[in-house]
Protein backbone atom coordinates (compact mmCIF):
# COMPACT_ATOMS: atom_id res chain seq x y z
CA UNK A 1 0.00 0.00 0.00
CA UNK A 2 1.61 3.26 -1.16
CA UNK A 3 1.75 6.54 0.76
CA UNK A 4 -1.05 8.14 -1.28
CA UNK A 5 -3.44 5.32 -0.39
CA UNK A 6 -2.51 5.56 3.29
CA UNK A 7 -3.07 9.31 3.45
CA UNK A 8 -6.36 9.18 1.56
CA UNK A 9 -7.56 6.37 3.85
CA UNK A 10 -6.66 8.40 6.94
CA UNK A 11 -8.47 11.41 5.51
CA UNK A 12 -11.61 9.36 4.97
CA UNK A 13 -11.48 7.87 8.47
CA UNK A 14 -11.49 11.38 9.93
CA UNK A 15 -13.98 12.83 7.45
CA UNK A 16 -16.78 10.37 8.31
CA UNK A 17 -16.76 10.98 12.06
CA UNK A 18 -20.50 11.75 11.92
CA UNK A 19 -21.50 8.43 10.37
CA UNK A 20 -22.33 6.52 13.56
CA UNK A 21 -22.76 9.38 16.01
CA UNK A 22 -26.55 9.02 16.20
CA UNK A 23 -26.84 5.18 15.94
CA UNK A 24 -24.21 4.78 18.69
CA UNK A 25 -26.28 6.95 21.02
CA UNK A 26 -29.70 5.86 19.78
CA UNK A 27 -30.90 4.47 23.17
CA UNK A 28 -29.86 7.77 24.82
CA UNK A 29 -31.84 9.87 22.34
CA UNK A 30 -34.86 7.57 22.51
CA UNK A 31 -34.95 7.99 26.29
CA UNK A 32 -34.30 11.77 26.29
CA UNK A 33 -36.53 12.74 23.35
CA UNK A 34 -39.15 9.98 23.62
CA UNK A 35 -38.55 8.73 20.08
CA UNK A 36 -40.47 5.76 18.69
CA UNK A 37 -38.50 3.04 16.89
CA UNK A 38 -39.83 4.34 13.58
CA UNK A 39 -38.66 7.90 14.37
CA UNK A 40 -35.26 6.60 15.45
CA UNK A 41 -35.02 4.58 12.23
CA UNK A 42 -35.96 7.67 10.24
CA UNK A 43 -33.19 9.77 11.81
CA UNK A 44 -30.66 6.98 11.25
CA UNK A 45 -31.82 6.40 7.71
CA UNK A 46 -31.98 10.06 6.62
CA UNK A 47 -28.18 10.11 6.72
CA UNK A 48 -28.20 7.72 3.79
CA UNK A 49 -31.17 9.47 2.25
CA UNK A 50 -29.04 12.62 2.06
CA UNK A 51 -26.28 10.55 0.54
CA UNK A 52 -28.56 8.96 -2.06
CA UNK A 53 -30.17 12.27 -3.03
CA UNK A 54 -26.89 14.12 -3.56
CA UNK A 55 -24.54 11.43 -4.82
CA UNK A 56 -25.75 11.42 -8.47
CA UNK A 57 -24.72 15.08 -8.78
CA UNK A 58 -21.59 15.10 -6.63
CA UNK A 59 -20.03 11.94 -8.06
CA UNK A 60 -21.08 12.62 -11.66
CA UNK A 61 -19.22 15.91 -11.32
CA UNK A 62 -15.98 13.95 -11.02
CA UNK A 63 -16.23 13.25 -14.77
CA UNK A 64 -15.34 16.89 -15.39
CA UNK A 65 -14.42 18.52 -12.04
CA UNK A 66 -11.37 17.75 -9.91
CA UNK A 67 -12.58 15.23 -7.25
CA UNK A 68 -10.30 17.00 -4.77
CA UNK A 69 -12.51 20.11 -4.73
CA UNK A 70 -15.66 18.08 -4.16
CA UNK A 71 -14.01 16.10 -1.36
CA UNK A 72 -12.71 19.11 0.55
CA UNK A 73 -15.99 21.03 0.45
CA UNK A 74 -17.98 17.96 1.45
CA UNK A 75 -15.71 17.07 4.36
CA UNK A 76 -16.13 20.63 5.60
CA UNK A 77 -19.89 20.14 5.50
CA UNK A 78 -19.43 17.07 7.70
CA UNK A 79 -17.78 19.23 10.35
CA UNK A 80 -20.69 21.69 10.20
CA UNK A 81 -23.23 18.87 10.59
CA UNK A 82 -21.66 17.61 13.81
CA UNK A 83 -20.96 20.98 15.40
CA UNK A 84 -24.44 22.19 14.46
CA UNK A 85 -26.00 19.05 15.95
CA UNK A 86 -24.20 19.67 19.22
CA UNK A 87 -25.31 23.29 19.49
CA UNK A 88 -28.83 23.17 18.02
CA UNK A 89 -30.45 19.68 18.01
CA UNK A 90 -33.55 19.52 20.23
CA UNK A 91 -35.59 16.62 18.90
CA UNK A 92 -36.50 14.51 15.90
CA UNK A 93 -36.81 17.31 13.31
CA UNK A 94 -33.61 19.21 14.10
CA UNK A 95 -31.71 15.93 14.45
CA UNK A 96 -33.02 14.88 11.03
CA UNK A 97 -31.81 18.12 9.44
CA UNK A 98 -28.24 17.76 10.69
CA UNK A 99 -28.10 14.06 9.88
CA UNK A 100 -29.22 14.94 6.35
CA UNK A 101 -26.26 17.34 6.02
CA UNK A 102 -23.92 14.64 7.34
CA UNK A 103 -25.17 12.22 4.68
CA UNK A 104 -24.56 14.77 1.92
CA UNK A 105 -21.03 15.17 3.27
CA UNK A 106 -20.45 11.41 3.02
CA UNK A 107 -21.69 11.45 -0.58
CA UNK A 108 -19.09 14.05 -1.47
CA UNK A 109 -16.17 12.21 0.14
CA UNK A 110 -16.63 8.45 -0.31
CA UNK A 111 -16.85 7.96 -4.07
CA UNK A 112 -14.85 11.09 -4.98
CA UNK A 113 -12.13 9.53 -2.82
CA UNK A 114 -12.46 6.30 -4.81
CA UNK A 115 -12.22 8.34 -8.03
CA UNK A 116 -9.07 10.13 -6.80
CA UNK A 117 -7.43 6.76 -6.12
CA UNK A 118 -8.61 5.02 -9.29
CA UNK A 119 -7.39 7.95 -11.41
CA UNK A 120 -3.97 7.84 -9.75
CA UNK A 121 -3.34 4.09 -9.48
CA UNK A 122 -3.57 1.64 -12.37
CA UNK A 123 -3.08 -2.07 -12.88
CA UNK A 124 -3.31 -4.81 -10.25
CA UNK A 125 -2.63 -2.37 -7.41
CA UNK A 126 -5.82 -0.44 -8.18
CA UNK A 127 -8.11 -3.18 -6.80
CA UNK A 128 -6.07 -3.43 -3.61
CA UNK A 129 -5.94 0.34 -3.13
CA UNK A 130 -9.71 0.61 -3.50
CA UNK A 131 -10.23 -2.31 -1.11
CA UNK A 132 -7.99 -0.70 1.52
CA UNK A 133 -9.90 2.54 1.05
CA UNK A 134 -13.23 0.74 1.41
CA UNK A 135 -11.91 -1.06 4.50
CA UNK A 136 -10.87 2.28 5.99
CA UNK A 137 -14.57 3.15 6.11
CA UNK A 138 -14.82 0.35 8.67
CA UNK A 139 -12.14 2.03 10.78
CA UNK A 140 -14.01 5.32 10.49
CA UNK A 141 -17.22 3.56 11.53
CA UNK A 142 -15.54 2.09 14.59
CA UNK A 143 -13.88 5.39 15.52
CA UNK A 144 -17.24 7.15 15.23
CA UNK A 145 -18.94 4.68 17.59
CA UNK A 146 -16.05 4.79 20.08
CA UNK A 147 -15.79 8.57 20.19
CA UNK A 148 -19.56 9.00 20.48
CA UNK A 149 -19.73 6.65 23.47
CA UNK A 150 -16.53 7.77 25.20
CA UNK A 151 -16.99 11.51 24.75
CA UNK A 152 -20.65 11.36 25.75
CA UNK A 153 -19.75 9.50 28.95
CA UNK A 154 -17.28 12.26 29.88
CA UNK A 155 -18.77 15.45 28.42
CA UNK A 156 -22.37 14.73 27.39
CA UNK A 157 -23.75 14.20 23.90
CA UNK A 158 -23.67 17.88 22.86
CA UNK A 159 -19.97 18.36 23.52
CA UNK A 160 -19.30 14.93 22.04
CA UNK A 161 -20.79 16.11 18.73
CA UNK A 162 -18.88 19.41 18.83
CA UNK A 163 -15.54 17.76 19.59
CA UNK A 164 -16.12 15.06 16.95
CA UNK A 165 -16.69 17.88 14.45
CA UNK A 166 -12.95 18.56 14.64
CA UNK A 167 -12.23 15.20 12.97
CA UNK A 168 -13.52 16.21 9.49
CA UNK A 169 -11.54 19.45 9.81
CA UNK A 170 -8.39 17.35 10.25
CA UNK A 171 -9.50 15.21 7.30
CA UNK A 172 -9.75 18.30 5.10
CA UNK A 173 -6.19 19.33 5.97
CA UNK A 174 -4.77 15.85 5.40
CA UNK A 175 -6.53 15.32 2.07
CA UNK A 176 -5.51 18.78 0.85
CA UNK A 177 -1.84 17.92 1.35
CA UNK A 178 -2.12 14.29 0.21
CA UNK A 179 -3.87 14.79 -3.15
CA UNK A 180 -2.58 17.22 -5.72
CA UNK A 181 -4.99 19.40 -7.72
CA UNK A 182 -5.73 17.92 -11.14
CA UNK A 183 -7.14 19.43 -14.29
CA UNK A 184 -10.42 17.81 -15.37
CA UNK A 185 -9.91 15.23 -18.08
CA UNK A 186 -10.52 16.48 -21.59
CA UNK A 187 -13.84 15.18 -22.83
CA UNK A 188 -15.73 15.75 -26.04
CA UNK A 189 -18.93 17.75 -26.26
CA UNK A 190 -21.13 14.62 -26.31
CA UNK A 191 -19.84 13.60 -22.88
CA UNK A 192 -20.17 17.15 -21.52
CA UNK A 193 -23.80 17.39 -22.53
CA UNK A 194 -24.61 14.06 -20.86
CA UNK A 195 -23.60 15.11 -17.36
CA UNK A 196 -26.57 13.37 -15.67
CA UNK A 197 -27.33 10.92 -18.46
CA UNK A 198 -27.00 7.53 -16.79
CA UNK A 199 -27.94 5.47 -19.83
CA UNK A 200 -24.32 4.47 -20.57
CA UNK A 201 -24.04 3.07 -17.03
CA UNK A 202 -27.37 1.24 -17.31
CA UNK A 203 -26.32 -0.32 -20.62
CA UNK A 204 -23.21 -1.73 -18.92
CA UNK A 205 -24.60 -5.14 -17.95
CA UNK A 206 -21.63 -6.16 -15.80
CA UNK A 207 -21.68 -2.89 -13.84
CA UNK A 208 -25.45 -3.19 -13.39
CA UNK A 209 -24.99 -6.57 -11.71
CA UNK A 210 -22.61 -5.06 -9.19
CA UNK A 211 -25.01 -2.16 -8.58
CA UNK A 212 -27.92 -4.43 -7.74
CA UNK A 213 -25.69 -6.67 -5.65
CA UNK A 214 -24.47 -3.59 -3.80
CA UNK A 215 -28.06 -2.53 -3.14
CA UNK A 216 -28.79 -5.85 -1.42
CA UNK A 217 -25.49 -5.60 0.46
CA UNK A 218 -26.22 -2.06 1.68
CA UNK A 219 -29.72 -2.98 2.85
CA UNK A 220 -28.20 -5.56 5.17
CA UNK A 221 -25.10 -3.60 6.15
CA UNK A 222 -26.72 -0.30 7.10
CA UNK A 223 -29.83 -1.90 8.55
CA UNK A 224 -27.78 -4.00 10.96
CA UNK A 225 -25.16 -1.37 11.76
CA UNK A 226 -27.77 1.28 12.56
CA UNK A 227 -29.49 -0.98 15.10
CA UNK A 228 -26.59 -3.06 16.45
CA UNK A 229 -26.04 -0.97 19.59
CA UNK A 230 -29.78 -0.91 20.35
CA UNK A 231 -29.97 -4.68 19.78
CA UNK A 232 -27.19 -5.26 22.31
CA UNK A 233 -28.91 -3.00 24.84
CA UNK A 234 -32.08 -5.04 24.34
CA UNK A 235 -30.25 -8.33 24.82
CA UNK A 236 -28.62 -7.00 28.01
CA UNK A 237 -32.00 -5.89 29.33
CA UNK A 238 -33.11 -9.52 29.24
CA UNK A 239 -30.17 -10.46 31.49
CA UNK A 240 -29.97 -7.72 34.18
CA UNK A 241 -27.83 -9.92 36.39
CA UNK A 242 -24.93 -9.73 33.90
CA UNK A 243 -22.31 -7.09 34.70
CA UNK A 244 -20.44 -6.77 31.42
CA UNK A 245 -17.30 -4.62 31.60
CA UNK A 246 -17.54 -3.22 28.08
CA UNK A 247 -20.47 -1.05 27.02
CA UNK A 248 -22.44 -1.96 23.88
CA UNK A 249 -20.69 0.96 22.16
CA UNK A 250 -17.30 -0.50 23.09
CA UNK A 251 -18.29 -3.93 21.84
CA UNK A 252 -19.61 -2.53 18.56
CA UNK A 253 -16.35 -0.61 18.11
CA UNK A 254 -14.41 -3.89 18.34
CA UNK A 255 -16.85 -5.65 16.00
CA UNK A 256 -16.60 -2.90 13.37
CA UNK A 257 -12.80 -2.99 13.53
CA UNK A 258 -12.88 -6.75 12.97
CA UNK A 259 -14.58 -6.04 9.67
CA UNK A 260 -11.53 -4.19 8.33
CA UNK A 261 -9.30 -7.24 7.72
CA UNK A 262 -12.39 -9.20 6.65
CA UNK A 263 -13.03 -6.78 3.78
CA UNK A 264 -9.37 -6.85 2.70
CA UNK A 265 -9.13 -10.64 2.85
CA UNK A 266 -12.47 -10.94 1.07
CA UNK A 267 -11.09 -9.04 -1.90
CA UNK A 268 -7.93 -11.15 -1.94
CA UNK A 269 -10.09 -14.26 -1.97
CA UNK A 270 -12.19 -12.80 -4.78
CA UNK A 271 -9.05 -12.16 -6.85
CA UNK A 272 -8.01 -15.78 -6.32
CA UNK A 273 -11.31 -17.68 -6.66
CA UNK A 274 -13.31 -15.34 -8.87
CA UNK A 275 -15.05 -12.16 -7.79
CA UNK A 276 -18.67 -13.00 -8.53
CA UNK A 277 -18.42 -16.53 -7.17
CA UNK A 278 -16.87 -15.33 -3.90
CA UNK A 279 -19.39 -12.51 -3.44
CA UNK A 280 -22.29 -14.90 -4.06
CA UNK A 281 -21.12 -17.37 -1.40
CA UNK A 282 -20.57 -14.62 1.18
CA UNK A 283 -24.00 -13.07 0.51
CA UNK A 284 -25.75 -16.38 1.07
CA UNK A 285 -23.88 -16.99 4.33
CA UNK A 286 -24.55 -13.51 5.72
CA UNK A 287 -28.19 -13.66 4.67
CA UNK A 288 -28.71 -16.95 6.51
CA UNK A 289 -27.19 -15.51 9.70
CA UNK A 290 -29.43 -12.45 9.39
CA UNK A 291 -32.53 -14.67 9.25
CA UNK A 292 -31.96 -16.05 12.75
CA UNK A 293 -29.72 -13.65 14.70
CA UNK A 294 -32.57 -11.51 16.04
CA UNK A 295 -34.28 -14.58 17.48
CA UNK A 296 -31.06 -15.29 19.47
CA UNK A 297 -31.37 -12.12 21.59
CA UNK A 298 -32.37 -14.10 24.68
CA UNK A 299 -29.30 -16.32 24.66
CA UNK A 300 -26.33 -15.71 26.97
CA UNK A 301 -25.04 -12.23 26.15
CA UNK A 302 -21.55 -13.35 25.17
CA UNK A 303 -23.12 -15.69 22.60
CA UNK A 304 -25.19 -12.79 21.24
CA UNK A 305 -21.99 -10.75 20.89
CA UNK A 306 -20.38 -13.67 19.07
CA UNK A 307 -23.30 -13.84 16.63
CA UNK A 308 -23.07 -10.07 16.02
CA UNK A 309 -19.34 -10.42 15.31
CA UNK A 310 -19.89 -13.33 12.92
CA UNK A 311 -22.73 -11.51 11.17
CA UNK A 312 -20.75 -8.31 10.72
CA UNK A 313 -17.72 -10.16 9.34
CA UNK A 314 -19.97 -12.01 6.89
CA UNK A 315 -21.65 -8.77 5.82
CA UNK A 316 -18.47 -6.78 5.31
CA UNK A 317 -16.38 -9.47 3.61
CA UNK A 318 -17.78 -8.67 0.15
CA UNK A 319 -17.86 -4.89 0.55
CA UNK A 320 -14.49 -4.14 -1.05
CA UNK A 321 -14.99 -6.80 -3.72
CA UNK A 322 -18.25 -5.23 -4.89
CA UNK A 323 -16.73 -1.75 -5.23
CA UNK A 324 -13.57 -3.06 -6.90
CA UNK A 325 -15.74 -5.04 -9.31
CA UNK A 326 -17.79 -1.98 -10.18
CA UNK A 327 -14.67 0.13 -10.82
CA UNK A 328 -13.18 -2.56 -13.06
CA UNK A 329 -16.46 -2.87 -14.99
CA UNK A 330 -17.01 0.89 -15.45
CA UNK A 331 -16.15 2.38 -18.84
CA UNK A 332 -13.70 5.27 -18.70
CA UNK A 333 -15.94 7.82 -20.44
CA UNK A 334 -18.74 7.26 -17.89
CA UNK A 335 -16.80 6.19 -14.79
CA UNK A 336 -18.11 9.02 -12.60
CA UNK A 337 -21.72 8.45 -13.61
CA UNK A 338 -21.37 4.70 -13.11
CA UNK A 339 -19.97 5.22 -9.61
CA UNK A 340 -22.71 7.76 -8.90
CA UNK A 341 -25.47 5.36 -9.90
CA UNK A 342 -23.82 2.56 -7.92
CA UNK A 343 -23.74 4.74 -4.82
CA UNK A 344 -27.29 6.01 -5.33
CA UNK A 345 -28.76 2.52 -5.67
CA UNK A 346 -26.80 1.17 -2.72
CA UNK A 347 -27.22 4.02 -0.28
CA UNK A 348 -30.92 4.39 -1.08
CA UNK A 349 -31.17 1.00 0.60
CA UNK A 350 -29.06 2.42 3.42
CA UNK A 351 -31.81 5.02 3.92
CA UNK A 352 -34.70 2.55 3.77
CA UNK A 353 -33.27 -0.35 5.79
CA UNK A 354 -32.92 1.38 9.21
CA UNK A 355 -36.43 2.78 8.77
CA UNK A 356 -37.76 -0.68 7.86
CA UNK A 357 -36.15 -2.28 10.94
CA UNK A 358 -37.69 0.38 13.19
CA UNK A 359 -41.10 -0.01 11.56
CA UNK A 360 -41.06 -3.81 11.96
CA UNK A 361 -40.11 -3.40 15.63
CA UNK A 362 -43.02 -1.00 16.19
CA UNK A 363 -45.56 -3.10 14.27
CA UNK A 364 -44.49 -6.34 15.97
CA UNK A 365 -44.42 -4.80 19.44
CA UNK A 366 -40.71 -5.45 19.87
CA UNK A 367 -39.48 -8.34 21.98
CA UNK A 368 -37.40 -11.25 20.74
CA UNK A 369 -39.84 -12.09 17.96
CA UNK A 370 -39.84 -8.46 16.81
CA UNK A 371 -36.05 -8.32 16.60
CA UNK A 372 -36.02 -11.67 14.85
CA UNK A 373 -38.47 -10.54 12.18
CA UNK A 374 -36.73 -7.16 11.78
CA UNK A 375 -33.31 -8.67 11.13
CA UNK A 376 -34.77 -11.44 8.98
CA UNK A 377 -35.90 -8.75 6.54
CA UNK A 378 -32.22 -7.81 6.20
CA UNK A 379 -31.05 -11.37 5.60
CA UNK A 380 -33.67 -12.21 3.00
CA UNK A 381 -32.90 -9.13 0.91
CA UNK A 382 -29.16 -9.77 1.22
CA UNK A 383 -29.52 -13.23 -0.31
CA UNK A 384 -31.26 -11.71 -3.33
CA UNK A 385 -27.93 -10.08 -4.20
CA UNK A 386 -26.63 -13.45 -5.34
CA UNK A 387 -29.50 -13.64 -7.82
CA UNK A 388 -28.81 -10.19 -9.29
CA UNK A 389 -25.11 -10.96 -9.73
CA UNK A 390 -26.04 -14.12 -11.58
CA UNK A 391 -28.64 -12.52 -13.85
CA UNK A 392 -26.67 -9.39 -14.80
CA UNK A 393 -23.30 -10.46 -16.05
CA UNK A 394 -21.44 -10.68 -19.31
CA UNK A 395 -21.18 -14.14 -20.85
CA UNK A 396 -17.41 -14.07 -20.50
CA UNK A 397 -17.74 -13.65 -16.74
CA UNK A 398 -19.29 -17.06 -16.33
Amino acid sequence: MNSLTIRVCLSQILSIAAINYFPALLPNFQAEWGLTNTEAGWISGIYFGGYAASVPILVSLTDRVDPRKIYLLSAGLGAISLIGFGFVAQGAWTATAFRLLAGISFAGTYMPGVRALSDSIRGANQSRAITFYTASIGVGNALSVFLAGWLTAHFGWRWAAILMGLCPVAGVVLFAFAVRPQQPQTVDQAVRTSFLDFRPALRNRSALGYMLGYAAHCWELFGFRSWMVAFMFFSLSLQPQINFKLSPQGLVTIILLAGVPASILGNEGALHWGRRRSITIVMLISGLIGCFIGFAAGLTFIIVVGFCLAYWIAIITDSGSLTAGLVSAARAEAAGRTMALYSFVGLSMGFLAPLAVGAVLDISGGGIAGWGLAFATLGLVAMSGAVWLRLFRNNKEG
